[in-house]
């Protein structure tokens, strides 16, 4: 029961496949209270996942390009539970002319989209939730290794790196306050958003190619939300502004391997 006692915050969950689900799941599993957050037509989408958990779970209305959202988000938390102590950040979208090759067309409108949603909501969150964390506690957001160009990532990458400076800079203003940051870089997983990615399956195939230990992008969800748990525990008390892989080895690998001829 690693979190046993614990009370968390889970953005993103959308459907059972969803990554943050999986993370839900698993904390629940752990032995945390949890709420989860959802908004606008795809709410019902999260309302029904929210009732196939082990235990059927609050869903709280957040819009992150609505500021009076995360307001309300903090009373709703206080009057709920008096205190916070983890929170899960597992929101991304990019407009459709921000992915896929069109990088040097992509107009600013798309870009401003894609950075309020994916990166920016990463502070409102952290700031919205800071006040409840009374007695410290750790903010965790999903991530896709950006250290790097990838070929179909394209704004969308630009949003992760920015999303990695983030959680460093965030690291060091909560740290005083016992509130630890870190961010969880995955490999390609079968989700609905990753279905909307130009050239997703490709990478797919990849990514089992190149990983030492291997990659199932249908099946590796709960290696990720095992890994989330850990860092939303007690157990990583020192460890903050980090990026952690749960890719099977894939981001320290410099090439795909070579086959040899027979």
């Amino acid at each position: 029961m690693l979190l046993e006692g614990k009370r968390l915050l889970i953005t993103g969950v959308l459907t059972p496949q969803s990554i943050a689900f999986a993370v839900a799941e698993a904390a629940q599993n752990e032995g945390a209270e949890i709420v989860l957050t959802g908004f606008g037509r795809s709410q019902s989408l999260t309302e029904r996942s929210a009732k196939r958990l082990p235990k059927p779970a609050d869903v709280l209305e957040l819009d992150v390009t609505n500021s009076a959202h995360f307001s309300a988000l903090t009373e709703s938390l206080r009057s709920r539970w008096g205190r916070l102590d983890g929170a899960l950040h597992a929101i991304a979208f990019a407009p459709e002319d921000a992915l896929g090759g069109n990088f040097l067309h992509t107009p600013w409108e798309s870009v401003q989209t894609a950075l309020r949603i994916s990166t920016f909501s990463m502070k409102e969150l952290a700031v919205a939730v800071m006040p409840l964390m009374t007695e410290g506690g750790s903010l965790v957001t999903l991530d896709f290794d950006n250290r790097i160009a990838w070929p179909i990532y394209d704004w969308m990458g630009v949003c992760k790196a920015a999303l990695e400076a983030t959680v460093r800079y965030l690291a060091r203003d909560l740290g005083p306050k016992k509130i630890r940051v870190n961010a969880l870089a995955a490999g390609p997983l079968s989700t609905l958003a990753a279905k909307s990615i130009p050239g997703f399956k490709s990478l797919e195939k990849l990514w089992g190619t190149q990983a030492p230990l291997g990659w199932e992008s249908k099946d590796h969800h709960h290696y990720v939300a095992r890994a989330a748990c850990a860092l939303l525990s007690d157990w990583f008390p020192a460890t903050t502004g980090e990026l952690i892989h749960v890719d099977g080895g894939f981001h320290a690998m410099g090439a795909p391997p070579v086959t040899p001829e027979p």
